[in-house]
């Protein structure tokens, strides 16, 4: 059966329709995009340009803060532009690559956390085999199936609302192109499409949160054995993995787990996983890590040396 689809282009609503609460939000979006783009600019120069690299857990939040950067600019420019022009339309292919990256990328910054907490469990439950477990070139396997996992991810979002007829009305109930807000619009039964975005998406989001709380769990119960200071330390990183986890995660698993019909927040929420965690991620990696502040004072005091010499 032939898919029947007249729709060229979609119509962005947005977060709001009142033109000052509109530029109110252009201010504020402008400058948390600037302290998403510097934040992760300067951890990811930190450590490529430091020793920390050599370090498993910044290795990867050096991919982690690369993964913040690309994803949140696949969203925010695009809702900046939003808020201050009328024309709030985008094109059917652009909507659907904007559909595939967000995905991808997003999954990949899911799985990267996942490593991290498995890198954290070594570390703090099997010290004496850390070296050998968490090598380099494990590292780099965990990284490239994140990125497989993902793009296959991406690839069954997006194929699945291409197969979807678009007959009717065009405007799209929130600022980037999702694929609940693009289901309300298909003219045709949606109840398999929905499950099937519940199984790829919140399932998998789910079960991915609920494997990072276990790893959680028994690092902490690990924790008894170690001595105070040890066991400070260990909290201390893990602490800041938790907040992180918490601010990508939950908001996810409430936009992705319930049914179309049972969700009225879902730009609401989105801003947690799309703007507010990846802004918080640099200071929450940054303010509570002593090695990863000296290391920016070591290498930035270097680089402005170098800039005034």
């Amino acid at each position: 059966m032939e898919i029947q689809n007249n729709v060229t282009e979609f119509v962005l609503l947005g977060l709001f329709k009142k033109p000052e609460i509109k530029l109110i939000c252009f201010a504020i979006f402008l400058i948390c995009y600037f302290a998403i783009f510097f934040g992760n600019i300067i951890i990811f120069i930190t450590i490529i340009c430091s020793h920390l690299i050599q370090q498993p857990m910044y290795y990867f939040l050096c991919h982690l803060s690369y993964m913040d950067l690309a994803y949140t600019s696949t969203v925010v420019p695009r809702l900046l532009r939003d808020l201050i022009v009328k024309q709030t339309s985008i094109s059917y292919n652009s909507c659907m690559t904007q559909l595939f990256a967000a995905h991808f990328l997003s999954g990949v910054e899911m799985f990267i956390l996942v490593s991290m907490a498995f890198d954290r469990y070594v570390a703090i439950c099997k010290p004496l085999h850390y070296m050998i477990v968490v090598n380099r070139q494990r590292c780099n396997m965990m990284l490239l199936m994140a990125w497989l996992v993902a793009f296959w991810h991406a690839i069954a979002q997006m194929f699945m609302v291409i197969r979807l007829p678009f007959c009717g009305p065009n405007q799209v109930d929130h600022y980037v192109c999702d694929v609940k807000a693009l289901l309300k619009l298909v003219c045709t039964d949606t109840h398999i499409p929905n499950i099937l975005v519940i199984a790829n998406t919140g399932m998998v989001v789910l079960a991915t949160f609920l494997v990072l709380v276990a790893s959680y769990i028994i690092i902490l119960y690990n924790l008894r054995n170690h001595s105070s200071d040890a066991r400070w330390k260990a909290l201390s990183t893990c602490a800041s993995h938790v907040m992180v986890v918490v601010l990508f995660f939950v908001p996810c698993i409430a936009t992705y787990i319930p049914p179309p019909s049972a969700s009225q927040n879902d730009k609401e929420f989105s801003m947690f996983y799309t703007v507010i965690a990846p802004m918080m991620n640099p200071l929450i990696y940054t303010l509570r890590n002593t090695e990863m502040k000296n290391a920016m004072q070591k290498v930035w005091a270097m680089k402005i040396f170098l800039i005034f010499k």
